[in-house]
Order: C-alpha cells, then structure tokens, then sequence
C-alpha cells in the first residue's frame, strides 16, 4: 500500500513555532511517527512538505500516476483559501483526509472555514501530532486493505 503525507506552510516549523497551541515536538518527531506507523501497517508512507501552493498542487496531481492509494493532507494556512488545492484534490480519485493538529474549531473565525475539506473524505482536528496516525488509519479503512 502506497499513502502520501502532504504538509503545508509552516510545518516544517513544528516545535518551533507556536509551541502552545502546536506543541513542542518537532517536525523530526512526527516524520519518525508516521515512518513507525508505516512499518506496523505494512505500507510505504511518503511525506511531502511545502510552503508553496503550486507545489502542493503539483504533487497531489502526481499522485494521480504514481500508484499513490490515499492522502493525508495538513493544507496549513491554504486551508482556509485554497480553492486550486480544493481543485486539485477533487481531481484524484483516492481517498483523502484533511488533517489539523490544532482544534481549528476554538480559533479564529477564520480558521473554521475549510475550502479543502469538501474535497476530502474526512476531517480530523485537535488531536495533536496523533491525528496523522488516525488519519492514516481513516485513509486505509477507506482503501479497504
């Protein structure tokens, strides 16, 4: 089995940026996560990070051919205004889970509107760096392996 990890802006600056409302492991930590995860699921979990929006587009497109069989996707700010990520993930057929490590709902206004999540299966907030993992989880219930 074949899952895509998609990471948005600022990311990369887990344990570094907002360390009370993200917390303080870094990007490291959860990278080593999910690559434990993989290995007790018996599939091959590739993480992508971007601060850029084509990118992030360019990639989920690619997944199209790649034998990609589900995305987890942490859009990040793009969330929020991203209607050519919605596009792009509307356009693949695997399943999708948007992923948020904050409570997205107990934030600003502007944090509870997601343009991307309509093009996904499911949305998982507020469960910290663990949500990838029932992300993952969620996305292979859905394949149905």
């Amino acid at each position: 089995m074949k899952l895509l990890i998609i990471n948005g802006p600022n990311l990369n600056f887990l344990g570094i940026r907002e360390k009370a409302v993200y917390g303080t492991m870094n990007y490291d930590y959860l990278l080593e996560m999910i690559a434990k995860k993989g290995e007790e699921i018996g599939a091959a979990i590739e993480v992508f990070q971007s601060n850029h929006e084509g990118a992030i587009i360019d990639r989920i497109q690619d997944a199209y051919f790649d034998g990609t069989e589900g995305i987890v996707i942490n859009p990040g700010a793009y969330t929020h205004y991203s209607y050519a990520i919605h596009d792009a993930l509307q356009s693949v057929t695997m399943p999708k889970i948007e992923i948020h490590i904050s409570n997205i709902m107990e934030r600003e206004d502007f944090r509870k509107i997601s343009v991307t999540a309509p093009a996904c299966d499911g949305q998982i907030y507020g469960k910290g760096l663990e949500g990838y993992l029932i992300a993952i989880d969620e996305v292979v219930k859905k394949i149905g392996k």
